[in-house]
């Protein structure tokens, strides 16, 4: 077990899992059975899953739940979320199932500029190098025609390239800073040909450049899109007099609401609690970046970058009180796309797209923004009324009974103990205990 393998990514799928098998485990063949138990029994769409990464061995499934009656803009969705965490479809189907009587979700789309760069260090005459950049911008356009062209017959393409002077962070470091519209694509491939082009256009350039002596020096780090993407933004929000707040839990809405706002603001200035508040939001949104086959580290790391943008991480949503109106909204970057990728690859990503009706990737931008603000509302609703954890645990309560592999009279009463006590795990499982004794 503490031996290097050589060329494990030559071996057979099966000669893989043997392995794993046989180095990690004192009983071979029930691993074996587990990591084939979750293959899937359609050779080819198993294998399709197989080529998605390398060495593959088996799947992992994570549950794909469907949250309905969202009013977006006039219109319902049924939003699909791909998440395990107990509880997080029902809050968000919860607040959908609110809002649906109270006006719905509002979105605005408000820009969809994506961000590449070119990472360079020039040891010369910063003021050459502009004038050199200057003269030879066209050139980074005109040589990325056929990169950009199928883009452009879409309408997205290369919107502007600057360059920034960064040697005040660090020692002659330069960048080509490069914005982009990529439409329905995520468009991270496009970008990155572009970005090369540029690298390789720009390194030419300066070499036949009459401009520098022999002492100037140029050399080109790296070229990469940036998941940072501030100017990709999605507003999502929600709004409604005071009174009609009132619910089941809601008795008196003046003061829910005060609460509601003050839970907001302590997120907005307390790190601590921004970072829970904010993974709350990221339960909705992820769930549905997940289902929808698009990259949810991209979005993660763009997102909370985002809530730093300030100079302190801080709450990503807002809300106040204004002339007897609750307004309750957030403003989120959020790259996505719904071409390319696993998009036209993965059945069950397909599927989810078609349960959206096929959304552009703005659309998508939309439906996403509202399924975190909502998983928010529903967090904070519970946290400004009953309490995080009576909801959460009722939720919990299956994953408890199944990690003790309760037989269907003992599931029954189980459940029917815990309608009216409060969930633990302590408790349930002193519950069990007692139960079998």
């Amino acid at each position: 077990m503490n031996n290097a393998v050589a060329g494990f990514s030559k071996l057979s799928k099966k000669e893989k899992i043997n392995w794993i098998a046989n180095e990690y485990f004192s009983t071979p063949e029930e691993a074996l059975n587990i990591i084939r138990n979750y293959w899937n029994s359609d050779e080819k769409l198993q294998q399709l899953h197989d080529e998605f990464i390398e060495n593959t061995i088996s799947n992992l499934y994570i549950p794909l739940g469907v949250a309905p009656n969202f009013l977006i803009n006039g219109k319902y969705k049924t939003i699909p979320m791909a998440i395990e965490e107990s509880s997080v479809v029902a809050a968000a189907s919860k607040a959908a199932k609110f809002w649906s009587t109270r006006g719905g979700f509002k979105t605005t789309i408000i820009n969809t500029e994506k961000i590449g760069q070119v990472h360079f260090t020039f040891n010369g005459d910063a003021e050459k190098l502009q004038s050199f950049f200057q003269v030879i911008k066209p050139k980074f356009f005109s040589e990325t025609q056929s990169i950009t062209k199928n883009m452009q017959q879409r309408g997205g393409g290369i919107l502007d390239i600057q360059l920034k002077d960064k040697r005040n962070l660090l020692e002659n470091y330069f960048q080509l800073h490069a914005t982009f519209e990529t439409k329905d694509s995520m468009g991270a491939n496009f970008i990155n040909s572009c970005l090369e082009q540029f690298a390789s256009t720009l390194k030419e350039e300066f070499h036949n450049a009459q401009l520098f002596s022999a002492d100037d020096k140029l050399e080109v780090i790296m070229s990469i899109l940036s998941n940072y993407v501030p100017h990709c933004l999605v507003r999502a929000e929600v709004s409604c007099p005071i009174e009609d707040l009132s619910e089941k839990h809601i008795t008196n809405p003046h003061e829910f609401a005060e609460r509601f706002v003050q839970a907001v603001q302590i997120a907005e200035i307390e790190p601590f609690r921004a970072v829970t508040h904010n993974k709350g939001i990221m339960n909705g949104v992820d769930a549905v970046v997940l289902a929808t086959g698009n990259d949810f580290r991209a979005i993660e790391a763009g997102v909370h970058a985002y809530a730093s943008r300030n100079g302190q991480y801080s709450s990503l949503s807002h809300a106040k009180i204004e002339n007897g109106i609750f307004s309750f909204w957030m403003e989120i970057p959020l790259a996505l796309g719904t071409v390319g990728g696993l998009t036209s690859l993965h059945p069950l990503v397909k599927l989810c797209l078609e349960i959206l009706q096929k959304p552009s990737a703005t659309e998508l931008m939309e439906i996403t923004a509202v399924a975190g603000l909502a998983q928010n509302f529903a967090a904070l609703r519970s946290l400004t009324t009953t309490g995080i954890q009576e909801g959460h645990m009722k939720m919990h309560l299956n994953n408890i009974i199944n990690q003790f592999e309760a037989t269907d009279e003992e599931r029954h009463l189980i459940k029917t103990h815990f309608k009216k006590t409060a969930v633990s795990h302590s408790a349930v499982v002193e519950f069990i205990e007692n139960l079998r004794k």
